[in-house]
């Protein structure tokens, strides 16, 4: 089936059989390892079936082969989808207009690779890592090309701060797949480029990037004080100190420092009191006072704390709620794994379960973000509760590795 094309007689079915068979869309999902909004979109026809979810739904439902049958019938129907390289195709625009302009790099260069940094840190958000991280080594590979090419200082300080950029971003996709030694290599060029270019916001963002890495490696002081340096380090007002301090409270957080964690979290209250929303806020570099929403959430829970529900189910349900979809479907994975966490805390393992299941089973926690998983079904398995059998099918079927279940 092409992309965005739907088969209303799939839904059709599917409601049918739902009906004949006595099931909900939350039992219907647990047997296909998909997530319960997934299914409900399926049956009301606002999302297309893969043919592997069709395969599934077809032998959860005992539907003999018939919603496999609708999907491939609509995609012989469909035009060929085209094979495109987008990437490549800007970068040869970009270097055609280069060289028609002057022999140096121009400012209508400079311009456009700030704007293709710009797209792909907004991209970030809903995009696999291991699918953007191709695009941004191509666009890191172009400006390493221009380092030597003759332009104005003010020119060779907008190259190396995009490029900082890019490397900052390529560094934290490399976390996300948990590419250790690559993402410290491309974390100490980002900070040389923006050193060079007088850029301490990304200078700050790469400490804080380092910080996050070490504390899912379960390294919280260390954690902690390469927050703190990024405060230092960061200018007033700009993103990168207040998730430096957000950082701060969940590695204090993580070390049980529950008076420290909560000073945190009232200082990033202060700093993002009145923080306009940004024009983009899935930008990964552009804080978005929502985002603290989140960030609290997940500090409450790791803390212990009763209050990470509420704040994790208004979280949900903010996300859920935008208009156009869901533009940061990683984040609604990490919220619900934070409520399972504050669930479990508040011993209610079935429903933790729950929703750590449309957590795993929405194919969204990286590998870096693995570990939350993993924690919410040991606590699961420890309740004893008969879900936990099910989530752990579940994160076998979704984990990046065996590593990373057990680890």
């Amino acid at each position: 089936m092409a992309r965005n094309e739907v088969d209303p007689r799939f839904g059709d079915l599917l409601r049918a059989l739902l009906e004949a068979r006595s099931l909900s869309y939350r039992a219907l999902a647990a047997r296909v390892y998909q997530g319960k909004t997934y299914v409900h979109d399926l049956a009301t026809g606002r999302a297309a079936p893969t043919v592997e979810v069709a395969k599934r739904l077809d032998e959860a439902l005992e539907a003999g082969g018939a919603l496999v049958a609708l999907v491939e019938t609509a995609a012989v129907a469909a035009p060929p989808a085209m094979n495109d390289t987008p990437t490549d195709a800007e970068l040869e625009a970009i270097e055609l207009v280069r060289r028609i302009e002057a022999s140096d790099v121009s400012d209508a260069t400079l311009s456009r690779l700030e704007e293709a940094a710009d797209r792909m840190a907004m991209s970030y958000a809903a995009t696999p890592p291991e699918e953007l991280l191709p695009q941004v080594r191509r666009h890191l590979s172009y400006v390493n090309g221009l380092i030597d090419v003759k332009m104005t200082i003010d020119g060779q300080r907008r190259l190396l701060a995009v490029g900082g950029w890019l490397a900052l971003l390529a560094a934290t996709l490399h976390i996300d797949l948990r590419q250790r030694n690559a993402a410290e290599a491309w974390l100490t060029t980002a900070d040389q480029m923006a050193a060079h270019a007088g850029h301490d916001e990304i200078r700050a963002w790469c400490l804080e990037t380092r910080a996050w890495d070490v504390l899912t490696d379960g390294r919280y002081p260390e954690a902690l004080a390469l927050s703190k340096r990024a405060q230092a380090m960061a200018p007033a007002g700009g993103s990168a100190l207040i998730q430096a301090t957000a950082q701060e409270g969940r590695a204090s957080a993580r070390m049980g420092k529950a008076a420290e964690t909560r000073d945190a979290l009232e200082r990033v209250a202060r700093l993002v009191s009145n923080l306009p929303t940004p024009e983009h806020p899935e930008h990964h570099y552009r804080y978005d006072p929502a985002k603290a929403i989140s960030y609290t959430a997940t500090t409450l829970a790791w803390v212990g704390d009763p209050a990470a529900e509420e704040f994790a189910r208004f979280a949900i349900g903010e996300l859920l709620s935008e208009p156009g979809g869901v533009p940061r479907p990683r984040r609604v994975a990490s919220a619900r794994l934070d409520l399972a966490l504050a669930l479990l805390a508040a011993e209610r393992p079935d429903e933790a379960s729950a929703e750590a299941l449309s957590a795993v089973t929405s194919g969204r926690i990286v590998p870096s973000n693995w570990w939350r998983a993993a924690e919410v079904l040991a606590g699961v398995e420890r309740s004893g509760v008969p879900e936990a059998q099910e989530l752990r099918d579940a994160c076998l079927a979704f984990r990046p590795t065996q590593r990373e279940l057990t680890s």
